[in-house]
């Protein structure tokens, strides 16, 4: 039986376009390896930014992985990001802990052509490329107004913080923005927990024990709101001093659950990693050609801040927050 032309045609076309496919070059190598730097990695916080690296990652075909020190530690995350760089990687996300530390090695890396994006907290005077993350004077602002409307604009406030840290640093500049509208309000102290719930603990303890005149506390770091709330749970003081914390960790919603914590400010980590990925793969592809190379253009061809934003979480929305997270037990296939 004779063929008729246009189906000769078309299985022609098709096999010349499988030629082509077969031979063209992969958008990804096999090799394309993608780094996130952060510190304390061991927090609930950065396992989800892990999850989130390792999303983008596996769908994207690449390799990503997020290293640092398990404690908080700025010189040892700097050691981390160095050997990061030594290893040429398609591309860098940083959260660094101490904006000074890492404006060097941030320009070496972008000099040896190696895209840098900042990720949860910002090094905004050095060259790299854009940060993705919370607006931190906006949620500082957010914090210190659930806690006027909790104590009716009176009272004293204690802030437990890392002090130095740009992100916390900038959540504090809002808060005492945010101030300015209720005179009735004031921040007694700051207190420097370290990014360790038992400093807050035990800073907390010793307020309550010494009497001091204390209305509300604010956490502005993940690990405060958990180490105040067990400080309050030890003096059988639960929803006698309202704590307004930060973050999403299990610790600090189950507490929400029990009435130590009364609200959270909580960000996105999983988002932030999940996008500073794709971003970076991006760059590396020069996918976006409004310059012939981001590396030789006088500006990147990305947003300068991508705001991943926040949600307040208390006892009213606790439950469909709960259900609504995804299990992050292992990326997804």
């Amino acid at each position: 039986m004779r063929k008729h032309p246009l189906a000769l045609l078309s299985v022609s076309a098709f096999a010349l376009a499988a030629l082509i496919a077969a031979c063209a070059k992969p958008y990804h190598e096999d090799a394309e390896h993608y780094v996130f730097i952060a510190t304390n990695i061991n927090l609930p916080y950065w396992q989800q930014a892990r999850f989130g690296f390792e999303d983008a990652a596996k769908t994207l075909g690449v390799k990503g992985d997020l290293d640092g020190p398990p404690t908080y530690d700025p010189d040892g995350e700097l050691t981390a990001f160095r050997q990061a760089i030594d290893q040429h990687p398609a591309g860098i996300c940083v959260s660094a802990s101490r904006p000074e530390l890492f404006r060097p090695e941030i320009d070496k890396a972008i000099a040896a052509g190696i895209p840098v994006i900042c990720v949860d907290s910002d090094v905004p005077d050095s060259k790299r490329v854009l940060y993705v993350g919370t607006d931190n004077q906006r949620a500082g602002h957010e914090s210190l107004k659930r806690m006027a409307a909790i104590l009716s604009g009176k009272g004293n406030l204690v802030v437990i913080s890392i002090p130095g840290q740009l992100n916390l640093d900038n959540r504090l500049t809002g808060v005492n923005e945010a101030l300015k509208a209720y005179p009735g309000l004031k921040v007694a102290k700051v207190l420097d927990d370290k990014g360790d719930p038992r400093n807050a603990y035990d800073a907390i303890s010793e307020l309550v024990q010494k009497k001091e005149k204390v209305d509300g506390i604010l956490c502005l770091e993940a690990s405060g709101g958990a180490g105040a709330a067990g400080a309050l749970h030890r003096f059988s003081m639960e929803g006698k001093l309202p704590i307004v914390a930060f973050d999403d960790d299990p610790e600090t919603l189950d507490w929400i659950d029990r009435g130590a914590i009364t609200a959270t400010i909580a960000q996105k980590p999983y988002v932030m990693s999940y996008y500073g990925l794709k971003l970076l793969d991006d760059l590396h592809h020069n996918a976006v050609h409004q310059y012939k190379d981001w590396r030789t253009a006088v500006a990147a061809p990305m947003p300068t801040f991508v705001d991943t934003g926040t949600v307040v979480v208390d006892k009213n929305n606790l439950k469909l927050y709960r259900e609504a997270l995804a299990p992050h037990t292992q990326p997804v296939i």
